[in-house]
């Protein structure tokens, strides 16, 4: 069987090691070493472990990002498309959260980290802009309330699945009080009764 191609062989190793040992102790050498290549062959594809760490997030995990950037206002319902973005949004953080959580540890690499991720222009506030601005288009298009503050539905959606990671996931024996199909599609019904409009049947 042929070997996969550098570039996979990197970025799969750099998910292991980030998921196993954490983002803070994971080093370009070990993903190289772990990939069966020279650190000088890594950084053919790489510019460092932050673009890694982007590139894992993408590729290797569920398709948050992307989902966000696929919505499109007046296209299905919105409740519908919340509910799809809060059970990719759960299964995502309840994946990045153990990689992230280990530079919470280490101020220095994670202030550095942090630099990193604004030099790519990314980080984990692109989630939040991106539901919000999928959210105001659906209030441009009338089927989000006026008045709503959509950048606040937004935080309060993607910053309950994050909690969801951080109570229950990454706990050892942690289990969530809903499945998160049920989580999902009672977050999306709830934080529509704020948003919706008045009139009945819209959403």
């Amino acid at each position: 069987m042929d070997q996969k191609p550098a570039r996979a062989r990197i970025v799969d190793a750099a998910h292991e090691l980030m998921l196993s040992i954490g983002l803070a102790r994971t080093t370009t050498k070990e993903i190289a070493r772990a990939a069966g290549c020279s650190e000088a062959a890594l950084y053919k594809y790489f510019t460092g472990k932050e673009e890694l760490f982007v590139t894992v997030l993408a590729e290797r995990l569920p398709r948050l990002v992307s989902l966000l950037g696929e919505l499109s206002a007046g296209e299905g319902s919105v409740e519908g498309n919340l509910a799809d973005v809060a059970r990719q949004a759960a299964r995502f953080y309840e994946q990045t959260f153990p990689m992230a959580a280990s530079l919470y540890a280490e101020p220095r690499l994670k202030h550095r980290h942090e630099q990193g991720m604004r030099e790519l222009g990314t980080g984990p506030h692109r989630p939040i802009q991106q539901l919000d601005a999928y959210l105001r288009a659906e209030q441009a298009a009338g089927r989000v309330r006026a008045e709503a503050d959509t950048y606040a539905a937004a935080s309060l959606l993607l910053g309950a699945c994050a909690q969801r990671a951080f109570a229950y996931a990454a706990l050892p024996g942690g289990t969530p009080p809903q499945p998160l199909d049920d989580f999902a599609a009672s977050l999306a019904r709830t934080l529509l009764g704020g948003l919706g409009p008045e009139a009945p049947g819209i959403s």
